[in-house]
């Protein structure tokens, strides 16, 4: 699943970001950048789904 967001982030940014958060902020942001340019979308959408997995991947801290 990892891959496929990845690229869905690359290929349709919005589709990308919906599926790693769901409706929110992030998309809402994600469209408008889009729809400004694709190469902003692409840079935000990569950006945020590799950082939801890059937190998802971090030990809790004791």
């Amino acid at each position: 699943m990892k891959f496929l967001t990845i690229l869905l982030a690359v290929l349709v940014p919005p589709v990308g970001v919906l599926l790693t958060y769901g409706l929110s902020a992030t998309l809402l942001i994600n469209i408008l950048l889009t729809l400004l340019g694709y190469l902003p979308g692409m840079i935000h959408g990569l950006w945020a789904v590799l950082k939801h997995y890059q937190k998802l991947n971090q030990e809790p801290a004791s």
